[in-house]
């Protein structure tokens, strides 16, 4: 008797084969129909149960939440909304689910309160669905870099530097919370610590890959970085997963390319390999419009949103020009957004950036050129002296999804950016280097894992997309 899992029995193109399955119960029905299902797929498969094979005291154990052994007939299903269905011989309980307790039972749940239940949560469709594409996209991004030429670096988790400047990380300590060593003028004595110098959790691994792009050519880094900031938006994790490539010989026009066809990518392999669990969320995301005012609806679904960005070609657009044509919008004339594009300099908000995507252009968009002192001091610095080589990517329905740059490879002008923004050259003495022996032209960008997976699955809280949240006051699980 062959073991089968829940995706490949519903594959199977044969009947009458004898098989046997382990899965959880999702519910039972008129004590004789099973929906059963083991993770495999978003479907269940129907576990029709025979009176006679099965005592009263086994039946009364099959019970939502239940872990089961089944070994049955496939025979064709004679219900609606399946082509094959279980005909079951014997039934083995391999653990017990209290009916009275188990928190996920057959009905529609809040996701505040799946939160609460973050360790059961996937039993529901909704997350299933949104692990397995977790899961998915996590391997696209892999497959893509791999069959592209890039090698995968593990950046340091603890690092002695701050790659953006913000300030907001968490500090790393062995030493005594109460009775810490202390100098002669009463400041913490970090020479003491583990380290011998003040360490904290990493909020990118970007300056550490570009170390190894100018050796091995092409890098990215996939790992978990932190950030320290007081914030309880629905787009805020304290901890979340970065995605950053890293290519020497590359200006920003080579790194447009790379990020655009990576995005393709990806979002193209689920659109392949997990078209029933988008099917699922798409169906979810109808519903829940239905509840909301007409002007809060989604314009498009799930599916061709997805098939909005793998289709169409990035338009790629200055951030001057971008300004000129917010500007000059409607939305701005009549002052719709919340906040009024005045002048050049001023900071793209996502309705701006959802704007250019959806209303103006009507495909995603590449925005580059962007003011120098709205942008990072690694960032390559243009000839007119107030740009640099920045570029962002914006998406339909989340605005700012990737962001990048060709990075200032001139020693001099590093220099120089770095003493405006009082970074002291021997914390990135390392980094300088790199422009000291055998500098040239590189690029690289950054993409916040959790926002990719917002987007292909259409969550609207980045804590239903990543199995634990990190959050302000929650570090539960």
């Amino acid at each position: 008797m062959k073991s089968y899992n829940v995706a490949k029995l519903l594959a199977e193109d044969k009947t009458q084969i004898e098989i046997e399955i382990k899965g959880w119960v999702r519910t039972f029905r008129a004590n004789r129909f099973i929906a059963l299902n083991d993770g495999s797929t978003i479907n269940n498969i129907q576990c029709v149960v025979d009176f006679d094979a099965l005592s009263e005291a086994t039946l009364k154990r099959v019970t939502t939440g239940a872990a089961v052994h089944i070994k049955g007939t496939l025979v064709e299903s004679q219900g609606k909304g399946q082509t094959v269905e279980i005909q079951v011989n014997a039934l083995e309980i391999l653990g017990d689910s209290d009916p009275e307790t188990y928190p996920i039972q057959p009905k529609k749940h809040s996701f505040e309160f799946l939160r609460e239940n973050a360790h059961l949560r996937t039993r529901t469709n909704t997350f299933s669905a949104v692990m397995r594409l977790r899961s998915a996209l996590s391997f696209a991004v892999h497959k893509y870099f791999n069959e592209n030429g890039f090698y995968y670096m593990h950046t340091p988790i603890v690092t002695g530097s701050d790659a953006e400047g913000a300030g907001e990380m968490f500090r790393v300590s062995a030493l005594n919370a109460k009775n810490p060593p202390l100098t002669e003028t009463g400041d913490v004595d970090y020479t003491q610590d583990f380290f011998g110098k003040e360490t904290n959790l990493t909020v990118s691994g970007q300056l550490e890959a570009e170390t190894y792009a100018m050796s091995l050519g092409k890098v990215y880094t996939f790992g978990p970085t932190f950030r320290a900031e007081n914030s309880n938006t629905s787009r805020h994790l304290s901890e979340f997963w970065m995605i950053e490539p890293e290519v020497a010989f590359m200006d920003l026009a080579g790194n447009m390319d790379l990020a655009e066809d990576f995005m393709k990518s990806v979002i193209g392999y689920v659109l392949e390999k997990n078209a029933d669990d988008i099917a699922f969320l798409e169906q979810r995301l109808i519903q829940e419009d239905k509840s909301k005012p007409q002007a809060e609806r989604s314009e498009m679904t799930l599916t061709e949103k997805l098939k909005f960005v793998v289709n169409n070609n990035f338009k790629r657009v200055s951030y001057t020009e971008a300004i000129e044509i917010l500007r000059n919008s409607k939305p701005n004339k009549k002052k719709k957004f919340k906040y009024i594009i005045e002048e050049w300099g001023a900071d793209l908000q996502s309705e701006h950036e959802r704007f250019l995507v959806e209303k103006h252009f009507k495909c995603p968009v590449i925005l580059f050129d962007y003011p120098a002192n709205i942008k990072a001091f690694y960032m390559r610095l243009n000839d007119d002296g107030t740009t640099v080589r920045a570029m962002d990517i914006l998406f339909p329905g989340i605005g700012e999804i990737v962001g990048g740059s060709q990075r200032e490879e001139r020693l001099e002008v590093l220099k120089e950016k770095m003493a405006e923004l009082d970074i002291p050259e021997e914390e990135l003495w390392w980094y300088l280097d790199l422009r000291k022996y055998g500098t040239a032209v590189h690029s690289g960008f950054g993409l916040g894992f959790e926002r990719l997976v917002m987007f292909t699955t259409g969550m609207g809280n980045i804590r239903d997309v990543i199995p634990y949240p990190r959050t302000p006051q929650n570090a539960e699980f």
